[in-house]
């Protein structure tokens, strides 16, 4: 089961969209496989809150990518590659390095991707991978 309302976009069409839409959309999707994890550690909402800001960041997002390059097809990096190379309208915010931003959107472009595609077992085993690395670093 999916919170999506329409059938699963077909990957021909969802490559085609933009990267900046595709990690518009990842964004939320990794927000939310972060607060579900850690509800389920029954974390109170000030530490979810905290720990949650501490994984949903440009910094984290692009360590946790640089974890995910030995596992990622050609296609993923492509697409990760797109998401870095865009750019926004805006630059990257005050407090976070411009490099990690650019790889922060690459990551996301790829669960957006893969959200989009109704390729929910990719991204289970992506977020079993992250979750098996960060408890060995």
């Amino acid at each position: 089961m999916s919170l999506r309302f329409e059938k699963v976009m077909d990957p021909k069409d969802a490559i085609q969209m933009n990267a900046l839409q595709l990690a518009y959309l990842g964004d939320s999707v990794w927000e939310l496989i972060v607060r579900y994890h850690l509800a389920c550690e029954k974390y109170n909402v000030r530490h979810m809150h905290q720990k949650c800001v501490d994984m949903v960041n440009a910094h984290a997002q692009s360590r946790i990518l640089n974890y995910l390059d030995g596992v990622l097809s050609e296609s993923e990096k492509e697409i990760v590659k797109r998401g870095r190379n865009a750019h926004a309208k805006h630059p990257a915010p005050r407090n976070q390095n411009p490099e990690e931003y650019a790889l922060s959107t690459g990551f996301e472009a790829l669960f957006g991707f893969l959200y989009l595609t109704g390729d929910n077992d990719r991204i289970k085993y992506l977020v079993e991978y992250i979750n098996e690395v960060n408890k060995n670093v």
